[in-house]
């Protein structure tokens, strides 16, 4: 039993000879899994406070809710992103899910995790799903990757499929906030077996836009019980003619 402990450490000594961790952004080899270089670190912009609701940056104001939830409130509680949508984190979001780097779910939530530190320990995380026909041609869920992630970091409780994209919708981008909205309305459903009601729900994504999306899966789960519905994702757009995503 002595042994195990020094073997694993040559195991991981082998394994990080052989494969040395690279950076998420460029693929420069870095001293620690899951990090950064130095250029790409200092090209990420992790976001902190914001708008007490959506999380939108707040400049030059004490104001602690901005003007679009205090104009519509959003039915999240709510919204947090780790990093502003720019180059790196684009490109990183579009590595996972179109160029299946399905390790870049682990690296993206290693940022994520601390915003879960102020959640209730009953939380279940729930990741925003894809429709079947969208599953089937990629294979995979990037955010339900990256909630699997997540969980395993923090123990906390997890379902796939306590919420289900049961329409299919074309792409969002171009849309108005008034059309993405119509859009995706109706387009989710809880699962009538996952045990919803009175738990607070954390939603999983991996690019936070308008978050008209996330806003019809919170009108879902709250429908079916849900407590409170929060959103946690790796970027959040900022400008929003950077969408691409």
């Amino acid at each position: 039993m002595q042994l195990r402990p020094a073997a694993y450490r040559l195991f991981r000594f082998l394994l990080d000879f052989g494969l040395p961790a690279r950076c998420g952004g460029c693929g420069t080899i870095v001293d620690e899994v899951d990090s950064f270089c130095i250029a790409c670190w200092r090209s990420l912009e992790f976001l902190q406070g914001g708008c007490s609701r959506c999380g939108i940056p707040l400049e030059a104001t004490e104001a602690e809710i901005c003007g679009a939830c205090l104009a519509r409130p959003p039915r999240l509680d709510r919204m947090r992103a780790a990093v502003a949508y720019g180059e790196i984190s684009r490109s990183i979001a579009l590595k996972l899910k179109y160029g299946r780097k399905v390790g870049l779910a682990r690296t993206m939530s290693r940022y994520m995790r601390p915003m879960l530190a102020e959640l209730p320990s009953g939380a279940l995380i729930v990741p925003v799903p894809l429709h079947r026909s969208r599953l089937w041609s990629r294979g995979f869920n990037q955010s339900a990757l990256v909630a699997k992630e997540l969980a395993r970091q923090t123990g906390m409780s997890l379902s796939v499929d306590a919420l289900k994209r049961v329409r299919a919708t074309p792409p969002l981008k171009g849309l108005s906030m008034r059309q993405r909205r119509r859009t995706v309305a109706g387009a989710f459903r809880a699962n009538s077996k996952a045990e919803l009601r009175g738990r607070t729900v954390v939603l999983v994504d991996d690019v936070l836009t308008t978050g008209s999306t996330a806003d019809a899966c919170a009108r879902a789960l709250r429908k079916a019980g849900a407590e409170g519905v929060d959103l946690i994702s790796w970027a959040r757009v900022i400008r929003p003619t950077q969408v691409d995503a």
